[in-house]
């Protein structure tokens, strides 16, 4: 089976997912008036799905076909957007909702990884590199369609048919894209059936991975700065947008769901792409050591940019696209550095694969834990307090830089 068939519609979904959880759920409830607090908690509390995954990585190894796993997961998530339409128009719609979007995110979170294995399996090395264009490319393109395309639909059918019934009828067209999309890779995906490991070696294997991990040099001081290093990051992109939509009598910028739907679904979507691929060039030229006091100055830079933004209050939509385009080229640009240093400083060794996803975790949960912090402490300060706070909770990052392991240790000396 050519791969062009199914890498694209793979990785689409799998992105498609992930950001109607993460982006798009903050978004549509700040329009139906909950409080930030509450968004901040709640959202962050869905984006644990990603962060806990490793822990149940190993019972998706026991399944001989990953192709079964992905294929149940996306119909599982079709299911659940069909919900999440009804759950919206029931009195309880928000207890509904955040327990549709709990279903949705631990669905998404193991598809994730039967799709990753899926990828691996069917795909050797070579095969691996050439599709990696198509596979980014893909998971992209969904948020292009969330926070563009998806926002601009929702913010036109608010105006004509009320908030919930324009969402209702935006899960409902996602329902239908999602089931269709599962439909066609149940057909296309590549079986990718092996062998599973027996429990007892997969357990004993997970426990020396892990622990392997837990033994790695200065593992502890590398916890806290990738923590640390999303610390700031976790509060602002969730406040953020939120703050574009606020009123402006409540301090906020008072655009609508179309307004940041074009914004950050064109111009700010490929700003960050852009700063990423030149944070990639800018690292590779200057190393990774060198390189990251920069680059932790480069997540500072959307702090800056919202600080700005909640001082001056513009009104001009030209004005504040180039802020945001600002501000997430800055994001994209920095962001690399914890990419890289989960890559080149925490995960190699014996199991630098595992030990990368494990990075990864404790990545996700350092944003989980800044970003449920978030709301309740930007409604104790107000918006521009609350950003300025975040230019203050950067720097900690900063300075552990001078004392945190920066490069792999050393392999141990084989016995003669």
């Amino acid at each position: 089976m050519n791969p062009i068939r199914w890498v694209p519609s793979l990785y689409f979904v799998q992105g498609l997912q992930f950001f109607v959880v993460m982006l798009i759920a903050g978004l549509m409830y700040k329009n139906m008036g909950v409080d930030n607090a509450t968004i901040a908690r709640w959202t962050g509390l869905l984006g644990l799905a990603w962060a806990l995954k490793p822990l149940w990585s190993p019972l998706i190894e026991l399944v001989a076909s990953k192709k079964r796993v992905v294929v149940v997961a996306q119909f599982t998530g079709a299911l659940g957007l069909g919900l999440m339409a009804l759950a919206l128009q029931a009195p309880a719609w928000f207890a509904l909702s955040i327990a549709v979007f709990f279903v949705l995110a631990y669905a998404s979170a193991t598809h994730d990884i039967a799709c990753d294995g899926l990828y691996m399996a069917s795909l050797d090395a070579k095969q691996q590199a050439a599709y990696a264009g198509w596979q980014g490319a893909f998971f992209n393109a969904s948020k292009f369609l969330t926070l563009g395309g998806l926002l601009i639909l929702a913010g036109w059918l608010e105006r004509r048919q009320g908030v919930m019934n324009a969402w209702s009828l935006i899960f409902l067209m996602l329902a239908v894209l999602l089931a269709a999309l599962a439909a066609w890779n149940a057909r296309v995906l590549p079986p990718a059936l092996g062998q599973p490991p027996a429990r007892a070696e997969l357990w004993a294997n997970f426990m020396e991975v892990l622990l392997d991990f837990l033994k790695k040099p200065g593992i502890g001081q590398a916890f806290l700065f990738i923590v640390l290093f999303r610390f700031a990051e976790g509060q602002v992109q969730t406040i953020g947008p939120l703050f574009l939509i606020e009123a402006r009598d409540k301090g906020g910028l008072g655009l609508t769901t179309e307004q940041v739907g074009g914004i950050y679904g064109t111009v700010g979507t490929a700003a960050f792409l852009v700063g990423s691929i030149l944070g990639g060039y800018f690292t590779a030229a200057l190393g990774l050591r060198r390189a990251m006091p920069v680059l932790l100055l480069a997540m500072m830079l959307p702090n800056a940019v919202f600080y700005g933004l909640a001082r001056l209050l513009p009104s001009d939509l030209w004005s504040i696209s180039a802020a945001i385009t600002v501000e997430m080229a800055g994001y994209g640009f920095g962001f690399v550095g914890m990419i890289l240093y989960i890559m080149q400083v925490v995960a190699p060794g014996r199991f630098n694969t595992a030990h990368y996803a494990l990075g990864s975790g404790v990545m996700q949960l350092g944003f989980i834990f800044s970003k449920t912090l978030s709301g309740d402490i930007q409604q104790a300060l107000g918006y521009q307090a609350f950003f300025a706070w975040t230019l203050w909770a950067g720097l900690p990052a900063l300075l552990l830089w001078i004392w945190v392991r920066r490069s792999a240790p050393a392999p141990a000396a084989q016995p003669a």
